[in-house]
């Protein structure tokens, strides 16, 4: 090979030098690197400053700073959960305009994605947002979009937009709360933990009204001002303690979860408090994780359980396990009084009037109560009875008024009646390590040149073998479904091959379900387990897009919603595989004689609490669209559970405007008035779905239309709603009259009292007008309660 020729190549591959700055400026063609400390942006104003940051052991991260504060305060991180070495690492504008930073000269960890024939800058401006433009002044991107977790002054927070805490104090990876509007509108914090997730502020056990939120808004904005002064659409307003102009501030949701305004203190470079949405930091959801306590000292701290132990003692959020093994047998079980001590939700029922007997007596019936809380309610003045399922969000606060009583084997009870004393600051200290080393040689110019030439060969031919290797794999793809195995996808469930799902599904020839979604077949798989697989029509994202949602789907984990094992995304094929419910849909089964009073009540209640996880509790929050007696799946033993939930985000990714879905979704005859008039679309949607199923359920009769025989012998035509309703709105000449509606298959078999009750929770669901309809939550509340108002519970 001749020289001029090598010369040439070296050339090609060699890395350009990359220039240093301490402007508030970046050019295109130049870099900042992470091996210069002294290589960054400075604002004008001198405030804040952007380069690279360690975060751990040979870790770094490209974000924006104070400049003035004491300690490092980041207000925005490029790559927060994937650091980059402490070598060769480096953020360049490209002359294509594109921003992209690199992992030591290997890979990009993050880009704008941006495109300009212009001349492009990046700029760090006096407010703290790094913004790339064009000299004409057009803006293509700009952190302010992309915050972390960090709110400034100006700096929107949106419907598009999220804040995301920290993992600890010193570990600035995405932890586990976020600041967010929902899709009602309202600014909410929500904990998203490592097995649940839950909203905690606004209170949820409080209606969001009494908070002073409103949902009568469609612009989900919120902006904090310079005098400290914030201000959401949804109502929420606070000011700073010190109001005025002056301090610099910042709003950030910390690690704890605690949403709070900070004040800077330029003399001392330390921050103040000037708000904050939590004084009682115990009551924020997973502060001290599953099976533990949160209580305050000196400082707040977290504690286990008697009988428990730690999981993790440097992060608590992993909680604590049990000493001993569950066990149902009644006669080797006791209970541990902890005073003044609550653990939030999941409650197994709700058990009013009860005697402290009755109550141990109730969990003890139930092989997975853990405990139960007995507490007064002065309004009854009677004490009532909360068994619990999961013992989550746990505090202790001396003003409390309720004891909780904790199921433990006699064997393994203590002495006292206190937690354990292993009080640990809830503040855990990880750090981001990264496992890279550099080895340094001495080697000569000629010698790095032929080495860096061998590699470009050597690179060309793998190059070669990879593209032979997917031509050959492609050709013979139908027969090498082994190949793939089990491949695990990031959302921890399986990836099936399209030759296996054929082959399990017998050439997609036992149709069970149809829908406007696509056809759902039903399968064997090779490890037995019988399978419903839903091949879908007009997904046509690709794989990463389409896995993205299905992480979404797949992370949901509900007793009455449908659980997915896999999917598949090869080629055009994308299919979901769930798993195979053996009573069919709710509409087969009322067609049919098999379903008495208590199964339709049942069903009521499970697919309400189904909806209330989908709408409030779930990571996203995910809207079914098209609730009907054929997306409600029975199991062996008549449990209900939703299916298809999240295929219309699934099917239709970006398909939302400013009011909300852009085209209208749903079965004709459940669908809300919303769809027909162009409204916002949000979870009450569901909800009017929800009533007229129940409907459906209650009289045995069609949404659409029915005939009825009234006194006069005479057939005629109503609507489903119209005709309950007038059931329902009785007279003192002529009283309610639920009995004329209930199903003639169950031959007048059926609880007078839980009928009512279910009809009219549901005429309130399907009022035309949507803020009148409850939220699926306090549907199952009022359902729950009648119910256990009404059921006589007999102990032995």
């Amino acid at each position: 090979m001749n020289l001029p020729f090598l010369f040439l190549l070296l050339s090609l591959i060699l890395p350009s030098p990359s220039s240093s700055t301490t402007s508030h400026s970046l050019s295109q063609g130049s870099s900042l690197s992470v091996e210069k400390p002294n290589n960054v942006l400075i604002s004008s104003n001198g405030i804040f400053s952007a380069g690279f940051h360690p975060v751990g052991d040979n870790a770094y991260c490209f974000a924006v700073r104070f400049s003035k504060s004491l300690d490092p305060t980041f207000v925005w991180m490029a790559n927060r959960d994937i650091p980059v070495n402490g070598k060769g690492s480096k953020l360049s504008l490209l002359d294509t305009g594109n921003l992209i930073l690199t992992d030591a000269g290997r890979s990009n960890v993050w880009t704008s994605t941006t495109v300009s024939n212009s001349t492009v800058l990046l700029s760090l401006l006096d407010t703290g947002n790094l913004v790339l433009r064009t000299l004409e002044g057009f803006t293509l991107w700009q952190s302010f979009d992309f915050p972390t977790d960090t709110l400034l002054p100006h700096q929107p927070l949106t419907r598009n937009t999220k804040l995301i805490s920290s993992r600890s104090r010193s570990n600035y990876s995405s932890g586990f709360y976020h600041l967010f509007f929902d899709n009602d509108n309202i600014i909410r914090l929500l904990f998203d933990g490592l097995e649940i997730s839950s909203v905690y502020w606004p209170d949820p056990s409080i209606i969001f009204w009494n908070s002073g939120r409103t949902t009568y808004n469609n612009s989900r904005i919120a902006l904090l001002d310079s005098s400290g002064s914030f201000v959401s659409s949804d109502d929420l307003k606070f000011v700073a303690t010190d109001f005025g102009m002056g301090p610099k501030r910042r709003l950030t949701v910390d690690f704890d979860g605690n949403l709070r305004l900070y004040s800077l203190d330029e003399t001392r470079g330390t921050w103040n408090v000037s708000w904050q949405a939590f004084s009682l930091t115990c009551k924020i959801h997973g502060i001290c994780g599953p099976n533990s306590l949160c209580g305050y000292g000196p400082e707040r701290g977290c504690s286990c359980l008697p009988g428990y132990k730690p999981r993790n003692l440097t992060d608590w959020s992993y909680g604590c396990e049990p000493n001993f093994s569950h066990s149902c047998n009644n006669s080797t079980l006791n209970f541990v009084k902890l005073p003044n001590v609550d653990f939030y939700g999941y409650d197994i029922s709700f058990f009013p009037g009860e005697t402290l007997e009755s109550c141990r007596r109730i969990c003890l019936q139930y092989c997975n109560c853990k405990a139960f809380m007995f507490r007064v309610d002065y309004g009854s003045r009677t004490y009532n009875c909360y068994p619990k399922s999961f013992l989550l969000n746990g505090f202790h606060a001396p003003n409390f008024e309720g004891d909780v009583y904790l199921k433990l084997p006699r064997a393994g009870l203590l002495s006292n009646n206190e937690p354990a004393k292993e009080l640990l600051n809830c503040s855990s200290e990880a750090h981001v390590g990264l496992a890279r080393t550099y080895q340094k040689k001495q080697e000569s110019r000629s010698v790095k040149y032929l080495t860096w030439f061998v590699g470009v060969i050597g690179g060309v031919e793998m190059v070669c073998i990879f593209l032979v290797w997917c031509f050959l794999y492609r050709t013979n793809q139908g027969s090498s479904a082994a190949v793939q195995g089990y491949i695990l996808a990031a959302t921890g469930f399986r990836k099936y091959s399209y030759a296996e799902l054929k082959k399990a599904t017998k050439g997609f020839s036992e149709e069970i379900g149809r829908g406007g979604a696509g056809v759902v077949y039903k399968g064997v798989l090779l490890d037995g387990r019988v399978a419903a697989i839903k091949r879908l029509d007009g997904a046509n994202q690709g794989e990463g897009e389409f896995l993205a949602e299905v992480s979404t789907i797949g992370r949901i984990n509900h007793m009455n919603l449908i659980e997915m094992w896999g999917y598949c995304a090869e080629g055009k094929h994308r299919l979901l595989v769930y798993e195979y419910m053996e009573r069919g849909s709710l509409a087969e089964s009322l067609s049919s004689e098999e379903l008495d009073w208590k199964k339709r009540f049942e069903i009521a209640v499970g697919t309400a609490k189904g909806l209330a996880y989908l709408h409030e509790e779930c990571l996203e929050w995910v809207l079914h669209c098209d609730i009907k007696p054929q997306n409600i799946l029975l199991d062996s033993n008549y449990k209900p559970k939703v299916a298809d939930f999240g295929l219309s985000k699934l099917l239709t990714r970006g398909d939302l405007n400013i009011s909300g879905f852009s085209r209208i979704r749903g079965t004709r005859g459940y669908m809300a008035p919303e769809w027909l008039f162009n409204l916002p679309i949000t979870s009450k949607v569901d909800v009017y779905s929800y009533g007229i199923v129940v409907l459906e359920m209650v009289t045995g009769k069609s949404t659409t239309g029915l005939h009825v025989v009234e006194d006069g012998g005479e057939a005629e035509h109503r609507q489903l709603v119209t005709w309950v309703r007038e059931k329902m709105n009785g007279t003192a000449a002529m009283p309610s009259r639920v009995e004329e509606i209930a199903d003639q298959r169950m031959d007048n078999n059926f609880n007078v009292a839980e009928m009512e009750i279910l009809v009219r929770v549901a005429l309130q669901c399907v009022e035309e007008e949507r803020d009148a309809r409850p939220s699926m939550s306090h549907v199952v509340e009022m359902l729950l309660r009648h119910e256990n108002d009404n059921e006589q519970v007999t102990l032995e």
